[in-house]
């Protein structure tokens, strides 16, 4: 059908769960049809890299990402996003203002198509709606 195919990248450094929706049918999102979500997480920023790049054939339409503590420190994944030339967004479960001062600085802000912070696990659900309503 004609939808939004997507990629859902994840890296959780905060532990426990990582986040409630891992499936199109737990999405809160009615009346919307997209083709196919993909999800990854892993804490090994290689990996991220290396998922990232897969789709430097254009395959998907953008990509979530909540990179985690990798929010204030990778210039690898930064430059894996720039080089996909792929829509992404910048999902944060906390808002990272209200933590500590080096958390503050984001390597992924600047270019990011849209950034969420401090909305829980909704903000995954935002960026998705934005993204199906932005580039199906």
């Amino acid at each position: 059908g004609s939808g939004c195919g997507g990629s859902l990248v994840q890296n959780s450094t905060q532990g426990g769960t990582i986040f409630e929706i891992d499936s199109p049918q737990s999405l809160q999102i009615d009346n919307i049809s997209f083709d196919e979500i993909s999800f990854f997480q892993s804490n090994a920023e290689h990996e991220i890299v290396d998922e990232i790049q897969k789709y430097i054939d254009g395959s998907i339409d953008s990509i979530i990402i909540n990179p985690g503590a990798f929010t204030h420190t990778s210039i690898a994944i930064r430059d894996a996003l720039l080089a996909v030339d792929i829509p992404f967004y910048e999902v944060h479960i906390s808002n990272i203002f209200s933590r500590e001062e080096f958390r503050h600085h984001s390597y992924f802000s600047d270019k990011a198509t849209g950034v969420i912070c401090g909305l829980g696990a909704a903000g995954y659900e935002y960026a998705l709606l934005d993204a199906i309503l932005k580039f199906k």
